[in-house]
């Protein structure tokens, strides 16, 4: 029987695909994020022009079409960035969940612990690059810390980094340890004999401290978010400068061992 007219497999057709089997818009969306994602104070769409070599127009296009997805955001000076709803897309990624919103259910829980303490608040995950912060909330405490969500930090520093480093399965937690462990202070474990001991302690207590690992003049409560199975998918952390008042460092502890569990319970069975 001939097999002259018979479809490719699906696995086939991608392994044939190349640059006739693109979207020419969708390489330029994606040179537009690309951009963006290099320039953390934004890029303005003269800026996108010039770099990309492309129509004033066609960038705005792509810009208004993303801005009305939420992809990218515009702010009062005019310059773009990358956009919340890309951090809900890298919760889905980064944790393995399908249509859970991880940023959307910590968000109230992270307002509350923010007005709460009067200081800044993050939701952090792993991903391949180490941890993401997905969501924030601002303090209005004088002093406070600022965060912001879409910042990457290192999986070997800092209290949600270390504690979601502990809760890891084996094989994985190994692989990360097998990599350098940079030290940013001197308060930054490297050692990955001393890390594994930190992190079995981590796992114990229930909590992680951060005592200047990433900055000298910052620390950091955090504590873990559990799913509806009992495994942890994120971190809740308070940073607070150094030489904060012991009893104020309690306080926060407690505060965000508190928010973890309420988002723990808020989260789908």
């Amino acid at each position: 029987m001939s097999t002259c007219g018979a479809r490719k497999p699906v696995n086939e057709m991608m392994d044939d695909a190349g640059p006739k089997h693109t979207i020419p818009v969708i390489d330029r969306m994606m040179d537009v994020l690309g951009q963006l994602e290099r320039r953390s104070a934004g890029a303005t769409i003269r800026d996108l022009t010039t770099q990309l070599a492309l129509p004033r127009t066609t960038v705005y296009r792509i810009l208004n079409t993303l801005q009305g997805h939420d992809v990218v955001r515009r702010d009062t000076d005019g310059a773009y960035h990358l956009g919340r709803r890309l951090l809900t897309l890298a919760s889905h990624v980064a944790a393995g969940f399908g249509e859970i919103d991880l940023a959307a259910i910590a968000q109230p829980v992270l307002d509350r612990l923010a007005d709460e303490l009067g200081e800044g608040c993050k939701l952090s995950v792993v991903d391949h690059e180490g941890v993401l912060v997905l969501a924030a909330a601002q303090g209005g405490r004088e002093y406070a810390l600022s965060v912001a969500p879409g910042q990457h930090l290192p999986i070997h520093a800092g209290a949600a980094s270390k504690l979601l480093l502990a809760h890891l399965p084996a094989d994985e937690q190994a692989l990360w340890l097998a990599k350098p462990l940079v030290a940013y202070t001197s308060k930054t474990i490297t050692d990955p004999k001393r890390l594994r001991s930190e992190l079995t302690r981590i796992k114990r207590l229930g909590w992680a401290q951060d005592k200047g690992e990433n900055a000298p003049s910052i620390q950091a409560f955090a504590a873990p978010v559990f799913d509806g199975e009992g495994k942890v998918v994120a971190a809740i952390s308070v940073p607070f400068l150094a030489g904060t008042p012991a009893s104020r460092m309690e306080d926060i502890r407690i505060a965000a061992i508190d928010a973890a569990r309420a988002m723990s319970a808020a989260m789908p069975a």
